[in-house]
């Protein structure tokens, strides 16, 4: 299992529609913060290791409704 984050821009108006959908619809987002600065939304997302990562977010993150942009973060170790 592999970790990354997602940090969407939304629409204008739609970051409460996008994190929703992404917590319902997209099995593998387990939580998604709204957050300020460039980015509006912060997707934390985890992959089985098998799962191509672009391929993740081009297919399953990108086609959500009310999305213009995202940077993702690839975390290699979670520390407590």
């Amino acid at each position: 299992m592999r970790t990354i984050f997602v940090h969407v821009k939304c629409e204008l108006g739609k970051s409460y529609t996008v994190a929703a959908e992404a917590a319902d619809t997209v099995e593998e987002v387990s939580e998604v913060y709204s957050t300020s600065g460039d980015f509006d939304l912060l997707m934390k997302c985890n992959l089985a290791d098998d799962i191509d990562v672009g391929r993740f977010v081009n297919e399953r993150i990108h086609p959500l409704p009310g999305i213009k942009d995202t940077y993702t973060v690839i975390a290699f170790k979670a520390f407590s």
